[in-house]
């Protein structure tokens, strides 16, 4: 069965495309079929993953088809690229922005512009084990679509105080908007996923602490990501494997991938 998990927040900058992408490279590694789908306008988790195959297999790749003209043709696969073993991507661009407006000259009811994203990815994403969406940091259609179509949503918060703001409105939002009024048929949260800006910082502390007060320690994910120099470099140079330091950020990110599937195991 698949599982397709968005990765949300409605603060940008606090790490979302980065966790995405680490989480779905984690995935394919343990040989589970894993496609990204970039649903951001900014395409950053595109760019991490085309930079990421151009140095396993030495391949420079252009789409045939951008992800705006594959929905428009409805076929999802003309836009469909194999990154390295196990792991694809459906990516994004700036043509993606015109989604909304795409959608409302093609459906009346804003309904069926939520639920038609779901209605392409369906034959897709069962050839998959895991589908992993990015989204952009906003309210908006592309976000609607992405939560309706998905099974679990992680939020990832920043430790200051906008992105826990941006959590808890995401939570709101995802609660009242995609489950109780658009009836999003299977969507639940896994957890929230800490990045310390500053580890023991009072700061960091402070907004660790109110996270576990608005939202109960059994929602805050066991394994917090903290500032690591290679993970910041993988958004130049893409995601590399040649070095202790590449490994130390994959053990960091073997335990987080545990703790999000052990949710989703215990939920189902």
């Amino acid at each position: 069965m698949t599982e397709i998990i968005t990765f949300g927040n409605f603060k940008g900058g606090v790490g979302k495309t980065t966790n995405a992408t680490q989480a779905a490279y984690e995935l394919s590694k343990r040989g589970k079929k894993t496609l990204l789908l970039d649903l951001d306008p900014q395409a950053n988790a595109t760019n991490i993953m085309l930079k990421t195959k151009v140095n396993l297999t030495d391949e420079i790749f252009q789409f045939d088809s951008s992800l705006m003209s594959a929905i428009q043709s409805k076929d999802l696969t003309k836009a469909l690229v194999n990154i390295t073993k196990n792991l694809d991507l459906i990516g994004s661009s700036a043509d993606f922005s015109l989604f909304p407006r795409v959608m409302e000259r093609q459906f009346s009811k804003y309904i069926d512009r939520v639920t038609h994203l779901n209605e392409l990815l369906k034959p897709i994403a069962q050839k998959y084990d895991y589908v992993i969406i990015d989204v952009p940091p906003t309210i908006s259609l592309i976000t609607d679509a992405a939560l309706y179509a998905s099974d679990w949503c992680v939020i990832v918060m920043q430790t200051q105080q906008q992105a826990l703001d941006g959590a808890s409105a995401f939570i709101q939002y995802m609660q009242k908007e995609v489950i109780d009024t658009y009836h999003a048929p299977r969507l639940d949260l896994v957890g929230i996923l800490p990045v310390l800006i500053q580890p023991g910082a009072p700061v960091d502390n402070l907004t660790l602490q109110n996270a576990v007060e608005e939202f109960g320690q059994a929602n805050i994910l066991p394994t917090s990501i903290h500032q690591m120099q290679r993970l910041k470099r993988y958004g130049v140079t893409g995601i590399t494997d040649d070095s202790r330091y590449d490994k130390k950020v994959f053990e960091v990110y073997k335990q987080v991938v545990n703790d999000i599937l052990s949710r989703i195991e215990a939920n189902e």
